[in-house]
């Protein structure tokens, strides 16, 4: 999930630990090019100034910051100091000089000119308010730019034939998201959060990883850093004990059921919205 987040009032249940930190530059390797491809729908192109919210480690805004080119240009915000430190570093272990990051709320934030467009991903989920957060963001951006998110759905996780360890803990982390205050449909539910935020109908696409063993272990293993992630959450609202979940084994346990019933594994549904303004 994340790259990381605008806040919610409950906090961010994913937390700002290095080994959260990794696990996002991992997914960004599996993800960006997902993103990509809905950037590149949209419109996202050379010469463009964009501002990327919820920055976290920086991902997002250095696919960004490729698609915009050395005559654009990439602003990255994040309310998480440790999360910003992260991104300037590696913007300045990179040489990338059409990308900086600040610490802030972009809702509430000023800059010195509006922007071409702005973007996320896996951010409108931790809001209390999506509808409004975004209605936020979009006054950021000219008229006639572009606003464009892409959000995670955790309806898509499934196994067939049926994987029980996998299918288990889909159910286990999706409660502990579900309790903290996340929303867990938030990729099929922006159509609506656009609307309300007086943007308008988006254009959406959806994609998905998907696939049997051992083509989809990168992602089963990144799965497994989520569910790794999310087992604090699990154990405070008493869902499952680390017993249960059993990380050290996880991907193993799910591998060889997957194996012997020759299932397919179903990621989260991957949902990218976008208007012009």
């Amino acid at each position: 999930m994340n790259d990381r987040i605008i806040e919610s009032e409950q906090g961010y249940v994913l937390g700002h630990t290095d080994r959260e930190i990794e696990r996002l530059k991992a997914q960004a390797v599996l993800i960006d090019p997902i993103t990509r491809r809905f950037f590149q729908e949209a419109g996202i192109g050379v010469g463009m100034r964009v501002l990327d919210v919820g920055s976290g480690a920086g991902d997002v805004a250095f696919l960004a910051a490729e698609l915009v080119g050395s005559a654009g240009e990439v602003v990255g915000v994040d309310l998480a100091p440790a999360a910003v430190a992260v991104a300037q570093s590696r913007a300045a272990s990179k040489s990338v000089s059409n990308i900086s990051f600040r610490l802030g709320d972009p809702r509430e934030m000023t800059f010195d000119r509006p922007f071409d467009a702005v973007i996320g991903r896996y951010v409108l989920q931790f809001q209390s308010d999506p509808a409004n957060s975004l209605r936020k963001l979009a006054m950021q951006v000219r008229p006639g730019g572009i606003v464009v998110f892409h959000e995670i759905d955790w309806a898509g996780l499934a196994s067939y034939p049926p994987v029980p360890s996998f299918d288990k803990c889909c159910r286990w982390g999706s409660e502990a998201m579900r309790l903290h205050g996340t929303e867990i449909n938030m990729g099929t539910k922006l159509h609506a959060t656009f609307v309300s935020a007086g943007l308008g109908a988006p254009t959406m696409r959806l994609e998905m990883p998907v696939g049997g063993l051992p083509t989809g272990l990168p992602w089963l293993q990144m799965f497994k850093e989520l569910i790794a992630t999310l087992l604090p959450e699990m154990q405070r609202f008493r869902i499952a004990t680390a017993d249960e979940v059993d990380l050290e084994s996880l991907v193993e346990r799910i591998s060889k059921e997957a194996n012997r019933s020759g299932s397919v594994i179903l990621g989260h549904y991957q949902v990218g919205a976008w208007v012009r303004r």
